[in-house]
C-alpha cells in the first residue's frame, strides 16, 4: 500500500495532508464525509473523538474529507486516503479499504478505522470512489 502513495506523491496527484488516521473511532456506520466549516468540524469530532481537542484546520483555505469504516469485529483493518484527482471543478477522493487475509490471526477487539485529509478548499463537488490495492 505504501507504494500506491509513493506512486501517487510522485505522480503529484495527492494534494492534502493526513488530520487524523487509525482504528479507534466513536463513528460506528461506514461513511464518507466533507467538512467545509469549523462548526462542522466541531460536530464530526465530537462524534469522533468525544473530549478531545479536534486538530486545528484553516477553513478559509482547506476543507476536510475523510472515510470512515465503521466498526469492525477485529484488529487488521484500515483506510487509506490515496490519491486526489482533480476532474473540472470537482476533487476525486480515491481510499483503499484493507483487511486481515484469510487465516490472518488478529486481535479480537472492536475497530473503527478511519482516515481523515486536508484538501484545498477549492473543490465545489467532491466525490469519493474506493480502489484497489
Amino acid at each position: 500500500m505504501w507504494l500506491v502513495v509513493a506512486l501517487a506523491l510522485v505522480q503529484g496527484t495527492f494534494q492534502g495532508w493526513t488530520v487524523a488516521k487509525g482504528a479507534a473511532s466513536g463513528i460506528d456506520m461506514p461513511r464518507t464525509v466533507i467538512v467545509r466549516t469549523t462548526a462542522e468540524w466541531g460536530t464530526l469530532w465530537r462524534d469522533h473523538a468525544p473530549g478531545t481537542d479536534a486538530p486545528p484546520v484553516d477553513f478559509s483555505a482547506q476543507a476536510v474529507v475523510g472515510v470512515f469504516l465503521g466498526s469492525r469485529p477485529t484488529a487488521g483493518y484500515s483506510v487509506e486516503i490515496v490519491r486526489t484527482v482533480s476532474r473540472g471543478a470537482g476533487l476525486v477522493v480515491q481510499y483503499v479499504e484493507s483487511r486481515p487475509g484469510k487465516g490472518a490471526m488478529t486481535a479480537q477487539m472492536l475497530t473503527a478505522p478511519y482516515h481523515l485529509v486536508a484538501v484545498a478548499a477549492g473543490a465545489r463537488d467532491i466525490q469519493f470512489e474506493k480502489v484497489e490495492n
